[in-house]
């Protein structure tokens, strides 16, 4: 059965657009550098997709685990690592971000690219983290791409009772973190900024226009896991 069956998320369309979507480069260039300090990793791909990291992390010669909560998109991701890199080490399953099917301490390297955003409440983001931090190993890197608060103007409020879930971006609850927010998060689960990726906003609004609240300004960020 698919979790995510009648959402957008599990839809041929989206699906489609998924798998035709290029990999972050940045992404690529830490895990490569990492890889060469490191040997072969061990990677963990939260949030997969239809595998537009997945598959070329495993084909640069990382071991990939890619997990995703929609069945279209680990099939797609699936048939994708079948047909472009059959000789690579790389599996995807269907697992959700706050409970992950790895074992603890097993993890070079974390990707959380656009998936902890998607979290629907604090509880569940912290969870997500908590779930990347048990499957780290000391030292383990970690890749994060996700949503800023400078998506919203300022007057914007997020949810009742939560300090950084709002639903003005899609109608449901999302989490927008501001970097201290973001910072703090990771702290206390046990990651601290690293420096092999600059710590940057996308698509932030030119100097003196407000945010529309209708595109994404985006975290890009690595953290290391120090416990």
């Amino acid at each position: 059965m698919d979790p995510l069956a009648g959402s957008s998320w599990s839809t041929p369309n989206t699906v489609a657009g998924f798998v035709h979507s290029p990999p972050n480069p940045v992404l690529i260039d830490f895990a490569e550098r990492e890889r060469q300090d490191a040997g072969r990793l061990t990677v963990l791909d939260v949030g997969c997709g239809a595998g537009r990291n997945t598959i070329p992390l495993a084909l640069a010669g990382c071991d990939v685990l890619g997990i995703d909560l929609s069945w279209p998109m680990v099939e797609a991701a699936a048939r994708r690592a079948r047909d472009e890199a059959p000789d690579a080490r790389v599996q995807v399953a269907l697992a959700p971000m706050d409970v992950l099917p790895v074992a603890s301490r097993s993890v070079d390297f974390v990707v959380a690219h656009g998936i902890w955003n998607l979290a629907r409440s604090g509880g569940e983001f912290r969870d997500a983290v908590a779930e990347a931090a048990r499957v780290a190993k000391p030292g383990a890197a970690l890749f994060v791409f996700t949503f800023s608060r400078h998506t919203f103007p300022p007057g914007v409020a997020p949810v009742a009772g939560e300090a950084f879930v709002f639903t003005q971006f899609s109608g449901g609850p999302q989490c927008f973190l501001t970097r201290e927010q973001l910072v703090e998060e990771m702290a206390a689960a046990g990651f601290t900024e690293d420096a092999g990726v600059a710590f940057r906003e996308l698509n932030l609004p030119r100097p003196g226009a407000l945010p529309t609240g209708k595109t994404p300004v985006i975290f890009e960020a690595a953290f290391r896991y120090r416990r």
